[in-house]
């Protein structure tokens, strides 16, 4: 799909479809007053007739218009004008575009970036729509025999009708193009089943992503690992016949001796939950077991295509969780690169030892600031559904950049304790610490463990379990966090 923008007067515009808002009070926006008045009073006797109230998500489309040079015009309801924010705006967009994604139209001018939303600009708005576009518009058939007819909506314009502000709306779609291209490739390679999406899978895809974006992409193999002492990740790869991989991703925006931003991405392309097995149901979802490592690949995806003057580099470590004969068990205890001891007393806490090789290897890019990203506990699921994904941080400002960002994304976080009372949980009678801490506050617990290899730089975990993918009918890799991670960067490359 293609997105720009379009000056031009609604009623003149040559488009497959014009969409302008309508708000609960039956008040029409400025570009509904302007069709209206082309139409000669069309759309006020249809807001007489009650066929359109403005409530939120309400939409009535209709074909030729008298005195309206578009072939159609979508009315999409804003609901309350006073309570109108930027989550009804959201909601308001996601409805229009799913409405002319389920009709012929090839394109589409949307008259909404001209609304009021408070304490967000142009930009914001353009960058929005676009992002609406892009997931509603997203399917997923690569492994079907059959593909689906494309959709016949292949362009998107954020239009107004006067110039003042084109500038900003330029902007906004160029940043959300870049994010919806970087949540596309994430999502694409969380709905890859793991047959497929293997750690050298992975590994491949961010090579090809490196050849394409140009970054610098290096891959450590098992025997590379072996030389960095990287015993929590290699403990968790030993029941699979697939050999790990460890990836490492470069983007220079900056010069040499600009201290990057590193993202790690847990990538476990299964988790069976190893000797500590999963029950069967729904153990296929554990495919999106590596959306944090899909995360990072589409946050580099989108920072490079916006060329930010920012250095990043993106941490991979990436293997499969399986049961078997050499496998590590229950009561095992291995070395992690940082010379600390772990006791496995569960090895469904897989996700955390490769994260802890993981950000003990980050330590040499000498980071401004770390943020790992993983699908790490189901207690994160429990503590704050899919709504949000839960924060932990060693900085205070850093926390705030992430909320910040998250509530300019829509991709929102939620800050949870990383107090050492909660160390304490991790105690082991027979090496350093344990995984895991019991069922108490394990989101938090997991995050402790954490924060054991991260003491030398700014920190923060995000923990994706409830907000990278959905279950039921609309199943699938969700993308995020990547809006929320570029937002970040952004605002980190301004300031």
């Amino acid at each position: 799909m293609e997105f720009s923008t379009k000056i031009a007067a609604p009623e003149k515009v040559q488009s497959a479809c014009v969409v302008a808002g309508v708000y609960e009070s039956r008040k029409l926006s400025r570009s509904a007053e302007a069709l209206d008045k082309a139409a000669g009073g069309a759309l006020r006797e249809i807001l007489r007739s009650g066929d359109m109230d403005g409530k939120a998500g309400i939409t009535r489309m209709l074909y030729k218009v008298r005195g309206v040079s578009a072939e159609r015009v979508l009315l999409v309801g804003l609901g309350s004008e006073k309570e109108f924010g930027d989550k009804q705006y959201d909601f308001s967009a996601r409805a229009a575009l799913s409405a002319i994604r389920d009709t012929g139209a090839r394109d589409a001018c949307v008259y909404l970036a001209e609304l009021q939303v408070p304490g967000k600009d142009a930009a914001w708005k353009a960058r929005q729509l676009v992002l609406a576009a892009a997931d509603v518009t997203y399917r997923f058939d690569q492994m079907k025999s059959k593909k689906a007819e494309p959709g016949s909506l292949a362009q998107v314009f954020v239009s107004v009708d006067a110039k003042p502000g084109a500038a900003d709306l330029e902007r906004g779609v160029r940043e959300g193009r870049a994010i919806a291209a970087g949540t596309s490739l994430a999502r694409d390679l969380g709905n890859l089943p793991s047959n497929v999406c293997t750690p050298t899978y992975l590994a491949e895809a961010a090579v090809k992503l490196g050849k394409e974006r140009k970054l610098a992409v290096e891959v450590l193999e098992q025997k590379d690992m072996e030389k960095l002492g990287m015993g929590t990740l290699l403990s968790v790869t030993k029941g699979s016949h697939q050999p790990p991989k460890f990836v490492i991703l470069r983007y220079s925006g900056a010069g040499k001796n600009d201290r990057p931003v590193v993202l790690v991405g847990k990538g476990i392309t299964f988790d069976t939950g190893g000797i500590s097995l999963k029950p069967a149901a729904e153990m296929d979802e554990m495919k999106f077991d590596m959306c944090g490592a899909a995360s990072v690949l589409g946050t580099l995806r989108a920072v490079s295509e916006l060329g930010l003057k920012l250095n990043v580099i993106g941490l991979v470590p990436t293997c499969e969780n399986m049961p078997g004969g050499a496998a590590t068990k229950p009561g095992d205890i291995v070395t992690s690169m940082s010379g600390q001891t772990v006791e496995i007393l569960n090895t469904d806490a897989e996700g955390r030892l490769i994260l802890a090789d993981a950000l003990t290897y980050a330590e040499r890019f000498k980071p401004q600031a770390v943020v790992d990203i993983a699908t790490l506990t189901g207690a994160c699921i429990i503590a704050l559904g899919h709504v949000c994904s839960g924060l932990f941080a060693n900085k205070e400002s850093l926390a705030r950049e992430l909320q910040a960002a998250g509530a300019e994304s829509r991709d929102r976080v939620w800050p949870l304790p990383l107090w050492d009372d909660y160390q304490e949980a991790l105690k082991s009678n027979f090496a350093d610490f344990a995984n895991i801490g019991g069922r108490p506050a394990g989101s938090v617990t997991a995050a402790c463990f954490l924060s054991r290899f991260t003491r030398k730089y700014d920190w923060a975990h995000l923990d994706i379990a409830g907000t990278a993918w959905k279950s039921g009918k609309e199943k699938g890799a969700t993308g995020r966090p990547v809006p929320l991670l570029t937002t970040f960067l952004m605002k980190r490359a301004k300031g």
